[in-house]
């Protein structure tokens, strides 16, 4: 993954920042982007599977208090 920053932890907890140099550039931008993109897709769809069991769920309870 490109990385335009990094993070090094010292001893009193403060955090220094030293950019790095990297080769980014616009192609490697889209295709990062579209990596995004897709985690997003498979992220709406963990969504909406969530949604669905609890929806499953309910009707099941809902089931058993009536017996």
């Amino acid at each position: 993954m490109f990385s335009a920053w990094n993070a090094a932890k010292t001893d009193n907890c403060d955090v220094d920042v030293v950019e790095e140099k990297t080769n980014f550039n616009s192609a490697s931008a889209q295709i990062f982007i579209g990596e995004i993109m897709v985690c997003n897709r498979d992220l709406e769809m963990v969504k909406q599977n969530i949604t669905d069991v609890q929806k499953k769920m309910t009707n099941i309870i809902d089931v058993l208090g009536r017996i």
